[in-house]
């Protein structure tokens, strides 16, 4: 295990996979996108990997769409295969084009040789709108199936579209189904009903949860939660006082509380029940190091969490970005 100011990191098994797996997890896409998004080199996002990997992380996702595979490939290199988790996606191929089934085969197999493994670990199909899971389900499962007999994917996942789908329809709809090995999830202390309308399914089934948008820009951007709260009164999801209210989160990191906002919301994420591992993405070596210094502290006060169920349980609109 790797420490770090004196902690160490945290394993847990990625549901009926029984992939042990570190409670935190690098996510190569986000805003960032391991810094390629905001300017850094090559070099500088292949760092950043390898920072997690001494500090424990034995989980990375990226996506063939992130345009960070090759990044993952060359920074894991020199670290024998079964000691790294490696999870990568595709978007829906077109329904309506020429071979979409030959399309992410050949998709799957283009992440591997950018990737420099002959197989994933977890495949996920990327961003599923409610409306594309049929399709998804009939059309494109079975061809992640049959790579999964070939050795190239070792198990199945889809991952909802949490922006345009706050409320959990896609993977409602998908946790009826008995294929799909892992899950990725929105959840964050603004947006909590994958509580109630996802994790009691995925427990059910022991099916492994990846969560996504801890932090994002409103739990990052004082401005942008202000605009978010507005939202949510509009919508008569929360009180309204809260929009006239100084600093409505500020009690997260009263004195001897949490550091910052973000760090609390790593920290809330964390410790929920039915979520397996967390996902942190950045183009820092120093701001990685302080997500995962916070995903490892001891869970937010019970009182704190309560009142976060207070003010925000209702919330189903938003995803935090």
């Amino acid at each position: 295990m790797a420490s770090l100011h004196g902690e160490y990191m945290q394993y847990t098994t990625l549901g009926r996979t029984g992939l042990k797996v570190s409670v935190a997890g690098l996510g190569c896409g986000g805003h960032s996108r391991l810094g390629q998004k905001t300017g850094k080199t090559e070099q500088e996002s292949i760092s950043v990997v390898r920072q997690a990997l001494d500090l424990g992380i034995n989980l990375i996702d990226t996506a063939e769409a992130y345009g960070t595979e090759r990044i993952v490939g060359k920074a894991t290199q020199d670290v024998g295969r079964d000691q790294v988790v490696i999870s990568t996606k595709k978007l829906c191929p077109d329904p309506e084009g020429n071979d979409p089934s030959g399309e992410l085969r050949r998709g799957v197999e283009h992440s591997l040789k950018r990737l420099q493994t002959d197989y994933v670990d977890v495949f996920y199909l990327h961003g599923v709108r409610p409306k594309q899971y049929q399709y998804a389900y009939d059309t494109l499962a079975p061809v992640l199936g049959r790579l999964r007999e070939e050795g190239k994917v070792r198990f199945l996942g889809v991952t909802e579209a949490f922006i345009p789908d706050p409320q959990h329809a896609m993977l409602k709809r998908a946790l009826e189904d008995d294929c799909w090995d892992v899950v990725m999830v929105g959840f964050n202390l603004l947006n909590q009903s994958a509580r109630q309308r996802v994790f009691p399914h995925t427990q059910a089934k022991n099916i492994g949860t990846m969560g996504m948008f801890a932090v994002r820009n409103a739990l990052s951007r004082p401005a942008h939660l202000k605009k978010i709260l507005a939202e949510l009164r509009d919508k008569n999801q929360i009180d309204p006082a809260l929009c006239e209210a100084p600093d409505v989160l500020g009690f997260l990191t009263d004195t001897g509380k949490a550091e910052t906002l973000p760090a609390a919301a790593y920290r809330y994420c964390r410790y929920e029940p039915g979520l397996d591992s967390v996902l942190t993405g950045t183009g820092s070596v120093e701001h990685l190091k302080e997500n995962i210094t916070a995903l490892l502290k001891e869970p937010l006060p019970l009182a704190d969490c309560e009142r976060l169920t207070t003010l925000f349980g209702q919330v189903d609109c938003v995803s935090g970005n």
